[in-house]
């Protein structure tokens, strides 16, 4: 499968990860994790970037991040490249020390952005030993943690000078003066209550982590992305070129499935009808999510994103579910198909 392209434009916000090859760390010691900041430091400078927070951990590091001038990619290159040949210089070592392309998660500003915030910084003190430590012992152990942004954050460090903290503590309550403390609250509440809604958000929404409409923006633009450099790419299942017309597909999907196309529009519990259509109509009918939404009357292009979760996770147990995805694969790949004319919207 083709790499996803990037989706980049100025002020976006990005959660990104880097992690060392097959899990080996990429930070041995604290001069390591010095010349990495240092580094940091300069690439901010050099490309405009304001770095919101990070946590430096011994195999993988997040940082979360704003490009005012829409160039993510550019900005990790030199701050991987050089790292790199610093890390294998030290270690007398050659080739690759991150594991493939960095993770980039666009991010809506507000609720998610704070929460996010607040993930990152408790990364110290939810990995390893640190996970079996008392409550009171998981909080001296990630106030003390000097690899992350978080003592600047709360008052216990002085904060660096190239990190740009104003626009999480902004959404603290309270005077300004206040808002250190506001937040050190709210980030080690996170250690007695978990967030599972968000913690499943960010994990089921690799392009755009956020609300539904800025979901389905940032869906729109990585198609609009790959239209433009017309490059094959499964994203969601569609695709780009030669495709299966949609009554095709829904004929195919309620034959083999022994219903009526019309009952694909309705919803039917504990059948997965719905889904296949779903599935179906974006791999071969080359369609968006939120095409496919309106034809099944699903509402919205999110709704699709759960029916094909649901029905992934179903087929993972089920030989007879994945017998008939491969029966209608094969039946549309074998279908005459119509040339593409463009994203539709």
């Amino acid at each position: 499968m083709a790499r996803l392209l990037r989706v980049q434009f100025e002020g976006a916000i990005y959660h990104v990860t880097l992690r060392g090859v097959e899990r080996r760390n990429i930070f041995d010691n604290d001069r390591e994790r010095e010349r990495f900041l240092d580094r940091l430091a300069q690439d901010v400078e050099t490309h405009g970037v304001r770095v919101y927070l990070y946590c430096l951990m011994a195999n993988h590091v997040h940082l979360v991040l704003e490009t005012p001038k829409a160039n993510l990619s550019r900005f990790m290159h030199d701050l991987q490249t050089a790292y790199t040949v610093f890390y294998n210089r030290r270690h007398q070592r050659a080739g690759h020390l991150m594991q493939g392309r960095f993770g980039a998660q666009l991010v809506e500003g507000d609720e998610y952005l704070l929460k996010l915030s607040r993930y990152v910084h408790l990364n110290p003190v939810h990995v390893g030993s640190a996970r079996a430590l008392g409550l009171k012992e998981r909080i001296a152990a990630l106030r003390a943690y000097r690899w992350s942004s978080y003592r600047g954050y709360v008052g216990l460090g002085r904060p660096l000078e190239w990190m740009s903290e104003t626009p999480v503590l902004a959404m603290m309550p309270g005077k300004a003066s206040r808002r250190r403390r506001e937040y050190r609250m709210f980030v080690e509440a996170g250690l007695a209550e978990t967030d599972n809604a968000f913690l499943s958000a960010l994990k089921d929404s690799p392009l755009g982590l956020g609300g539904e409409a800025f979901r389905e923006r940032i869906q729109d633009l990585h198609l609009d992305l790959l239209h433009r450099h017309k490059r094959k790419e499964d994203v969601s299942f569609r695709r780009v070129g030669a495709q299966v017309p949609v009554q095709a597909v829904l004929d195919a999907v309620a034959q083999e499935c022994g219903v009526d196309a019309v009952s694909l529009r309705r919803r039917q519990r504990g059948s997965f009808v719905r889904a296949l259509a779903s599935r179906m109509l974006l791999k071969h009918g080359g369609l968006t999510q939120r095409e496919v939404a309106a034809i099944l009357n699903l509402g919205t292009g999110a709704a699709i994103s759960i029916q094909l979760r649901t029905l992934a996770a179903a087929a993972e147990s089920s030989p007879r579910l994945r017998d008939l995805l491969a029966r209608l694969d094969r039946r549309l790949e074998a279908q005459p198909r119509r040339k593409a004319q463009g994203t539709t919207r």
